[in-house]
């Protein structure tokens, strides 16, 4: 009898510690890339586990929702996002949910550069940085300008991350190459946009939204998720305070590691697949000199593979770098003729596993296959 007792009151205890832990759950969340999903799960845990709405090689720009995806959101306490010009295809689905959206790239103190205009561009010549506000970012900012000056390099901003010829062969072979429209990170401008965009790139003094690959960007949208949850969230506070202390003292240190490897490569220059890394080269000094591509679903033309591989020869770029979702056909045929070496590049990661880790694994695979490739011809 005392035992069956025992067995009941078990029960009973175990329904109502369920009904506490339930209540004591935190909020409802879905992060929508997977950069943006690892920084919302390391400040998140151990009190929920963020959903992630784009994974695998999907594209931001090109993501088709599903009906699973569309409840996912309807449910959500907060979204966090970058913004419209990444994932275009959420502004609707978002817009009847304003209270519950929080927009990573609004973020107060983030450096913001303008995109380098028509592909080709000059190395350290990155785009016209906005003036951080808050956050003792300002002479981030002033600092870049400066190097469009002396072609110098910024301190990493460790300090503040812890607080917080024309040659024709080949053209028609890149003209006919298979595309695959689910390419990744194009931009994500709006359905009109992107009429106007098709022939012209983008607009002048367009700010580029691929905030994430500087570190000291990731950690004021660290200090950004933490307060967004906090107030959605009070009892958990404490707790997402603290663990987004953890992750920028992880940022800091992987700051540190990633201008380490890449400290010898400042004057090896490169071409990317489309502009989508000067946060990174920013922050790292490390000297592109030209994209293949302004529009990412668009192939390039003969004209375009011409003016990018005499670019190349002029400069003595020494390695070309793929994305994973477009036709490598097309870096291949670019690099034909000169003597760079290729490699692949991926802004999102998204081969990387979802995760708290994912946004540091993606910084270290990107220094590795970067340093690697500029490292060879060295």
């Amino acid at each position: 009898m005392r035992t069956r007792q025992a067995v009941v009151m078990g029960l009973a205890g175990a329904v109502l510690w369920g009904g506490a832990a339930q209540a004591e759950e935190g909020p409802r969340v879905v992060a929508s890339v997977k950069p943006v999903h690892s920084l919302v799960a390391g400040v998140m845990a151990g009190v929920g586990t963020p959903q992630l709405l784009i994974d695998g090689a999907q594209s931001p720009h090109t993501f088709s929702m599903r009906p699973s995806d569309a409840q996912a959101l309807a449910d959500a306490d907060i979204v966090f996002w970058m913004g419209p010009e990444i994932e275009t295809p959420l502004v609707r689905p978002l817009a009847n949910l304003a209270a519950q959206t929080a927009t990573l790239s609004d973020a107060d103190g983030l450096l913001r550069l303008t995109f380098r205009e028509d592909g080709p561009f000059d190395a350290h010549d990155h785009g016209h940085a906005e003036a951080a506000d808050d956050h003792g970012h300002d002479e981030v900012a002033a600092k870049v300008d400066a190097d469009h000056d002396d072609h110098g390099h910024d301190d990493h901003g460790h300090d503040e991350v812890a607080d917080a010829d024309h040659d024709d062969h080949g053209h028609d072979e890149v003209a006919d190459a298979d595309h695959d429209d689910h390419g990744h990170d194009d931009h994500g401008h709006d359905e009109v946009a992107d009429a106007d965009h098709d022939d012209h790139g983008h607009e002048h003094g367009e700010i580029d939204q691929h905030l994430w690959l500087d570190p000291v960007n990731a950690a004021i949208m660290v200090d950004a998720i933490a307060d967004r949850l906090a107030a959605a969230d009070p009892a958990h506070a404490a707790i997402y305070g603290s663990n987004a202390a953890a992750v920028k003292a992880r940022l800091t240190a992987l700051t540190d590691e990633v201008a380490d490897e890449l400290k010898e490569l400042d004057d090896r220059p490169f071409v990317v697949f489309h502009d989508a890394y000067q946060y990174f080269e920013n922050r790292f000094g490390v000297s592109a000199v030209g994209s293949i591509t302004v529009v990412p679903d668009t192939p390039p033309s003969a004209g375009r593979v011409a003016e990018i591989r005499d670019r190349m020869r002029d400069l003595g770029a020494v390695c070309v770098f793929a994305e994973p979702q477009f036709n490598p056909r097309t870096v291949a045929v670019v690099a034909e003729g000169t003597t760079a070496q290729t490699g692949v590049l991926d802004p999102l990661g998204a081969d990387l596993a979802a995760g708290p880790d994912q946004y540091f694994e993606l910084l270290r695979t990107m220094a590795a296959t970067m340093g690697r490739c500029l490292a060879e011809t060295s």
